[in-house]
Parts: C-alpha cells; structure tokens; sequence
C-alpha cells in the first residue's frame, strides 16, 4: 500500500480492534504506524449484513466490507500532478484523490472515468467498447512498459470487471468497490500520467535542445 502520509510504498501491518456492534453491523478500528515515516494510520471498517437490490434475484443480503475510510489521516498524500497533463484528466483525478478517504466508490468512479479517457485519448483504444475491453487493448498493443502493463492488468482484476459488468460499461456510476480498488487506479493513473504525458514532454524539450544546437552550427535540425 501507499502510506496516506508520506506517499512510500510499504508493506500493510494492521492491528484490527473492535469497537462496537450496532444494529447489525460490526465496526472496527485498523491501525498501524508507517515504516517509513513512524506516523500513524487509521482505518475505520463497517463489516456486516446489508440488503441491496439485483437485477436478477431482487432483494438480497450481502455480507462484507460496507466501509472503508481513513480517517487519519483525514486526506491522503499524493503528488502534485506534473504540469504536462491536460486538465481533461487531471480534474477527474484530483477530485478522486480528495474524496478517497471519505468515499473509495465516488473516487473509483471518477478515477475510472479518468483511466478510460485517457485509453481511449491517448492509448487509442476504442471508444465504442467498454473499459474491461479498452485495458485489454491497450496491452496488447505493447505500447506501455511491462511493469505499467501489470499494473494496468491488476486494475481489471482487482476491479473484478468480469464478475461487474456495470463497472466496465458504466465507468462513471457509483458503483461497490473493493477496498484496495480505488487506491490502485489512482497508483496506476499516475503511471499513465507519466508515460502518456511527461516523458513525451521530456524527450520534445531534448530534441528542441539539440536542433536549436544544430541550427545555430548551421546543420539541418533532426524531425
């Protein structure tokens, strides 16, 4: 997991302790001190049985995780967003990344939408397919690196697509969410962010280095 303070990468060491039942809901505590930066995190979990609507077998309890919210801290560190990416994603993602602690569906939901467009914008995927199929492109076209490709494989499987048709055709909806779900597609946001985005950046500004070099010896600039 990322810590939600300092932004490193460590391994999850929680303690759980139980605080309550309610009516019919156990709610707990999940704690443990960063690694990295020795602060403190703090998770409240809702487990329990809650009744929901389906499309085929109408009124149905589910058992589980119901919540799954920081809530120290209240907000989570991530970093700033590189300059080089257009506002057409960068908005979805920064409001993602601010209701993350208080609603991982809202931020799943948005940062989902971020990923498509970006596939679609910038991976060529194609528009009229779902997000479940527009991943599977974008890998097979073996543009990205391997490692952004795994990452970008492990967002389908832990979104669990297959199983949830609804998240893969309505990206955008408010939709359950498992608990390491929205915290991995904002991870694997920022790799495409990277890759889509700033290297691309980078290797223009070298190469209009180099051709103002050329120009000023009088030499053809390189296209």
């Amino acid at each position: 997991m990322i810590c939600p303070h300092c932004a490193i990468g460590v391994s999850p060491k929680f303690t759980e302790q139980n605080i309550e039942y309610d009516k019919s809901d156990l709610w707990s505590i999940n704690s443990m001190t960063c690694p990295e930066c020795k602060r403190l995190i703090l998770i409240l979990f809702g487990r329990g049985k809650r009744k929901i609507t389906t499309k085929n077998k109408g009124l149905v309890e589910m058992d589980g995780i119901f919540e799954n919210r920081y809530i120290l801290p209240k907000s989570i560190n991530r970093d700033p967003i590189p300059k080089e990416v257009d506002n057409k994603y960068k908005n979805d993602f920064e409001e993602a990344c601010l209701v993350l602690s208080d609603s991982p569906k809202a931020s799943a939901a948005l940062s989902r939408r971020s990923l498509q467009a970006i596939l679609v914008d910038k991976g060529k995927a194609s528009l009229e397919k779902n997000l479940y199929q527009q991943i599977q492109e974008v890998i097979d076209s073996k543009d990205l690196p391997s490692r952004l490709a795994r990452n970008l494989h492990a967002v389908r499987e832990i979104g669990n697509f297959a199983a949830h048709e609804r998240k893969s055709t309505h990206s955008g909806e408010i939709i359950d969410v498992e608990p390491e779900e929205a915290e991995w597609n904002l991870e694997v946001i920022e790799g495409l962010f990277d890759h889509y985005f700033v290297l691309p950046a980078k290797d223009q500004e070298r190469l209009d280095k180099l051709n103002k070099k050329l120009t000023d010896a009088g030499k053809k600039p390189i296209k």
